[in-house]
């Protein structure tokens, strides 16, 4: 009986989710989504403070070295769960990942064609 039992725990741990895993690719999915949308914000912010509504070479690099990060850091965080086997937090993951950051992607470009000195504006009203 007792070989039964370790095998029958054996049996439950291997199939079993890595819980401690998935908390650590969420913390990374959360934490790239607030640098994606950090990222987004600055440069808002950036082409509004400018005189000319362009980029300065340390904005554009700052903005460009946090996408950067966030994108490494979510597939490093996909490739964990999908190695793990733990497609409901894949896929729930990266679907929430996807809706904000299609979210920021929207309100920026309403942002680009809503600005004051941009092309779209410019068209727009003249």
């Amino acid at each position: 009986m007792h070989a039964l039992e370790v095998w029958l725990a054996e049996t439950a741990s291997a199939d079993s989710v890595n819980l401690w895993g998935a908390l650590g690719c969420a913390v990374a999915y959360s934490a790239s989504l607030l640098a994606t949308l950090d990222a987004f914000a600055d440069l808002i912010l950036a082409r509004g403070d400018s005189p000319a509504g362009r980029l300065t070479p340390g904005v554009g690099l700052k903005f460009a070295s946090k996408l950067a990060a966030a994108a490494i850091a979510v597939v490093s965080a996909a490739i964990v769960l999908a190695l793990d086997a733990n497609w409901f937090a894949f896929t729930s993951l990266t679907i929430a990942f996807v809706v904000v950051v299609g979210i920021g992607v929207v309100v920026l470009l309403r942002y680009a064609k809503a600005a004051p000195g941009s092309p779209a504006s410019a068209k727009a009203s003249g």
